[in-house]
């Protein structure tokens, strides 16, 4: 259907450059022959058998140039084509706009060629401004939005604090954790998982190594265990900020875009969306939060592991990972003792209790 469209372009196309020009040739080479070959009719029919018999070589190409731009308009997320398309609208309006004055000129580059550049290169312009500068469009017309009533304005606010967006990134979702705390209904709002987050994931994914692979694929088994079995709203961001290298920075951008959150375990991710301003829950500050609450002078049995970093120190880990500090703990690597804890330092990196042996403090 498509190449039959495309002939008949062709055709009408032929038939009216034909009907114009074909009886002009004629007359300037001065062929001869009867008066009815000169006739425009006769030249619009020249014309269109001519670029009819042209498809047979051209229609195909055309076809498949064509087929190639619909899968790409197709694939490219709706955001995209719709402010891309918008942008190359008022870039042509404003090369129109510009050419106007530029035909009155008498110089014929200036009233020819001229607006044909500024046509193109003001278009391409458009759409290259409506293409990138989508995110923050968005965000613009969301502000519009808001403008009325102090009512209408109160009840929005209601209704986005209510909904707020949890923007997950690549850390987080290796963790696995999340889906836990997804179950038991701690996290409200909407689970927002960017594209450039599952490009990374995927890349992991797809490593060499054979650590960094199973950690890609237990990430993505999690992402399809979140939406698939758990009650909560998950959402996928198309875009993508190709100004940007960092998938971090580009989560940092996203949140302030969205007034999302960021929802990490990297405690360097964590410190930076401090420092600019964004919101962002950190998983080992929960973990933390919930943890048993262990204080100085209390008693417990653990077995210690390794040396540790300074002289006659033990380390030693709960079961939850917490690490233990074992002052005078060397001498029973591989053993279980009981220890009193001495102290306990508590980070957004983690927790460490610091003890030493129970035998020790009898001796003492």
């Amino acid at each position: 259907m498509l190449k039959r469209i495309v002939q008949l372009f062709f055709v009408l196309v032929g038939g009216t450059v034909g009907f114009v020009f074909i009886p002009e040739l004629i007359h300037l080479l001065n062929i001869g022959g009867p008066a009815w070959l000169t006739s425009p009719y006769v030249g619009a029919v020249i014309g269109a058998i001519i670029l009819f018999v042209a498809t047979f070589w051209l229609a195909d190409y055309i076809v498949g140039l064509m087929r190639l731009m619909e899968e790409a308009i197709v694939k490219a997320p709706v955001t995209d084509v719709l402010f891309g398309t918008m942008g190359l609208i008022i870039g042509l309006i404003v090369a129109f706009l510009i050419g106007i004055p530029l035909n009155n000129f008498a110089i014929p580059v200036v009233s020819t060629v001229l607006p044909i550049f500024i046509t193109f290169f003001l278009g391409y312009f458009g759409f290259q401004i409506g293409f990138k500068k989508r995110d923050e469009l968005i965000h613009l017309f969301t502000m519009t939005k808001g403008f009325g009533s102090k009512k209408k304005e109160e009840e929005e606010a209601k209704a986005q604090k209510g909904q707020e967006l949890k923007i997950l990134d690549t850390s987080v979702i290796i963790d696995g954790r999340i889906a836990d705390i997804c179950k038991t209904g701690f996290l409200e709002g909407t689970l927002v998982i960017p594209a450039f987050v599952l490009e990374e994931l995927q890349h992991i994914a797809d490593s060499s190594d054979v650590l960094k692979r199973n950690r890609g694929r237990r990430g993505l088994d999690i992402l399809n265990k979140i939406q698939k079995e758990l009650p909560i709203k998950v959402e996928i961001y198309e875009g993508d900020f190709e100004e940007i290298q960092e998938v971090d920075s580009k989560l940092i951008k996203l949140a302030k875009i969205l007034s999302g959150v960021v929802v990490t375990n990297d405690f360097n991710l964590n410190k930076v969306c401090e420092l600019q301003g964004v919101a962002v829950l950190n998983i080992n500050d929960l973990a933390n939060a919930v943890k048993p609450v262990v204080l100085p002078g209390e008693e417990m049995k653990v077995q210690v592991i390794k040396d540790g970093k300074e002289q006659n120190q033990g380390v030693a880990y709960l079961d939850d990972g917490t690490m233990i500090v074992v002052e005078g703990g060397r001498d029973y690597i591989g053993k279980h003792i009981d220890v009193i804890v001495t102290s306990v330092l508590q980070t957004s990196a983690g927790r460490m209790i610091f003890a030493k042996p129970k035998l020790l403090e009898k001796a003492l």
